[in-house]
């Protein structure tokens, strides 16, 4: 499979991530409709969302420019101290 490099794909996707995480905590809040849950929801998706721009901006951008991370995985290699296999490569 390739990677999507069409814009109109790629925004449709991104679109449809937000529209399934808004289902998902409007699930959540009907089943469970309380403030306390509600705020907790918030901060965990705030947080992760954050935690995301770190693994993907922060590191690429300000403490250490040589390394693209694919995915998460390759972020947790990269934390964990272990090189990436490409590495050599790219520098």
């Amino acid at each position: 499979m390739t990677d999507i490099k069409h814009p109109t794909l790629l925004y449709l996707k991104g679109g449809l991530f937000v529209l399934l995480g808004v289902l998902a905590v409007a699930a959540i809040l009907l089943l469970y409709p309380q403030w306390q849950l509600a705020a907790l929801l918030a901060i965990a998706i705030w947080s992760f969302c954050r935690a995301y721009y770190f693994a993907f901006y922060v590191i690429q951008h300000y403490i250490d420019p040589r390394f693209r991370f694919a995915g998460l995985w390759d972020f947790a290699c990269y934390a964990c101290g272990r090189k990436q296999l490409n590495t050599e490569t790219e520098a």
